[in-house]
């Protein structure tokens, strides 16, 4: 192979750890926002010429490929590509110790390509490597796949193991960025490089310089949900991954009762950020003592943004897509324009409904758009709270396209998915509704644009950030969401979109206030929503213009990336 990959390593990087990153759909090493987030800050950090390499997992067998059977249940199979074929293989290797064995780890080399002219080289980490063993060949195959003691072995071969590789291979970092906890173990890397000589020998807490790896050192926090923080029991990581630290030496930085990957990234890095400022709250009280700021979420411009809007933005905004502050003019684009672009991209979105489901769409008809990870707190069926109301509101006058998958061990997430799908049945012929299967970057890039809505109702204060409202931002599709994430931030009620219920208080789930928010959602759909886009269209693409102007100018990784390296990276 040619070396010229080399010219990636002649001046110092920021170093982005991530498990999972979404870049595009041939490479299918993501599950949802958190990779998809990945992709676009890796995007736009090309755009932008910043001095980054990305470090991820090969995962050989992907995420899944979603089946949607006759019942309405999601079924799973294997979503396999080849790295051979779409990234080149790099010479280095390194080891890790993995239950007492050495784990050879090699990387693939995928470049992120700007038009203008930057580039950010992503390594892929794989064991699938003569040498190691069946089981170690494995390791790096499924993306949040088998055991609690699978996942441990993942996170050495990204954290330990990425750090060792970047060093192999040349690359001289100065920051390294662990995008959630999942590559905290880098931490422990770094700690052992800082290894100094001290007068008694014994006192390896002395020798460790955590100064220095906590100047080196950022986190990105992305859940508020328990349950997204890994936790490993110590005797488990103790057999797993050695004594990488004496334990007590651990156990002050990880937590006492197990290790928590969350708190030890946070007690080694110098900047911690939540990914919206009331994510930032929600994280405080999480892991009181710690100093965490907030960057909002964004998404790719470019990449979100439909044929039909990018043509439009070109003609009347040039430099949009690397200058989105030039959203600001939209109101110099004509009303009609502005309708037509919409008009083409619902008619590509039925286009596809048409030829995946066989069902039909009325162009004509307000439809409404929700597609997410299908987590119970995102409340997925909570639109058909009260069928009757529904009917009453949105008989010939409302359509409906879902689409999202459920971790393949989420049982309740599985069963909110048949619930969805049990009420398209049941309301055909008088609510045409439609399921999309398999949840993707493709599927997204046709269904967001191509809906006049995009309903977000998860349980707040339990939604981190929620990217997919700021993709529909870019298409000038409304959004209409419970105050909660990015929303809180970019809601301007009747002017960007509209709320479902309160703004959320205090930082526990609020289900006191969830049990009213089906009643706004109707009350809001009837008395305005619904009025407004059919009696009033210029009223309408006022609020697409605003979406557009006062929502995707701001909310995209553009801004988010130069926050990060004003923030964070030159801190």
């Amino acid at each position: 192979m040619s070396h010229d990959w080399k010219r990636y390593t002649q001046s110092p990087r920021i170093a982005y750890f991530t498990m999972e990153i979404g870049l595009t759909q041939e490479i299918p090493s993501y599950s949802g926002g958190l990779g998809v987030l990945a992709g676009d800050t890796i995007k736009s950090g090309a755009d932008l010429k910043l001095p980054l390499v990305a470090v991820t997992l090969c995962h050989r067998q992907g995420y899944f490929r979603q089946e949607i059977d006759v019942e309405g249940r999601q079924q799973e199979h294997p979503r396999a590509w080849a790295p051979e074929k779409l990234t080149e293989h790099l010479p280095a290797k390194t080891l890790v110790n993995i239950e007492g064995r050495d784990v050879k780890v090699q990387a693939w080399l995928y470049r992120v390509k700007s038009p203008t002219g930057g580039e950010v080289p992503v390594l892929f980490l794989d064991t699938d490597i003569p040498g190691n063993s069946d089981e170690d060949r494995r390791i790096t195959d499924q993306l949040y796949g088998g055991d609690l003691t699978l996942r441990l072995k993942q996170e050495i071969v990204l954290g330990i193991g990425g750090a060792r590789l970047l060093s192999a291979l040349g690359f001289h970092i100065f920051k390294y960025h662990m995008n959630e906890g999942h590559a905290s173990l880098l931490t422990l890397e770094l700690l052992q490089r800082s290894r100094r000589p001290v007068e008694d020998v014994w006192d390896i807490q002395a020798s460790l310089d955590t100064h220095s790896v906590i100047n080196q050192c950022v986190f990105t926090t992305h859940t508020p949900v328990e349950a997204g923080h890994d936790r490993f029991p110590y005797d488990m990581a103790l057999r797993v991954m050695g004594e990488v630290l004496p334990l007590a030496v651990l156990k002050s930085l990880a937590g006492e009762t197990e290790l928590n990957t969350t708190v030890l990234a946070m007690n080694l890095s110098k900047y911690v950020n939540g990914v919206a400022k009331k994510h930032g709250e929600v994280s405080k009280a999480m892991f009181p003592g710690f100093e965490i700021h907030a960057i909002t979420n964004g998404v790719h411009p470019f990449t979100w943004t439909s044929p039909y809007f990018v043509s439009l933005f070109d003609e009347y905004l040039p430099g949009w897509a690397n200058e989105q502050e030039m959203l600001v003019r939209v109101d110099n684009i004509p009303d009609a324009d502005v309708w037509d672009a919409h008009c083409g991209a619902k008619a590509y979105l039925f286009q596809y409904i048409k030829e995946v489901t066989s069902v039909e769409l009325d162009p004509d008809i307000l439809t409404i758009g929700f597609a997410r990870r299908f987590a119970t707190y995102k409340r997925g069926d909570m639109i058909f709270t009260d069928i009757e109301r529904l009917l009453e509101l949105g008989q010939g006058k409302l359509q409906l396209v879902f689409a999202g998958k459920a971790h393949p061990k989420d049982d309740p997430g599985k069963e909110v998915i048949y619930r969805v799908n049990q009420h398209i049945k049941h309301l055909r012929g008088k609510i045409e509704a439609v399921y999309l299967p398999n949840y993707n970057m493709d599927v997204a890039y046709r269904l967001i644009p191509g809906v006049d809505i995009w309903l977000n109702n998860p349980l707040r204060p339990l939604e981190a950030s929620g990217t997919s409202g700021m993709k529909a931002a870019f298409n000038g599709v409304p959004n209409f969401s419970v105050l909660d994430g990015w929303w809180i931030e970019g809601h301007i009620e009747g002017i960007t979109g509209w709320a479902i219920g309160p703004p959320p208080v205090g930082t526990e789930a609020d289900t006191k206030s969830a049990e009213k928010d089906p009643e706004d959602l109707y009350d809001k759909l009837g008395s305005v929503i619904m009025p407004l886009y059919y009696d009033d269209r210029a009223g309408w693409i006022k609020v697409m213009k605003n979406a557009i102007g006062k929502n995707a100018y701001y909310f995209n990784t553009h801004s988010m990336m130069r926050r990060y390296a004003t923030e964070a990276y030159l801190g």
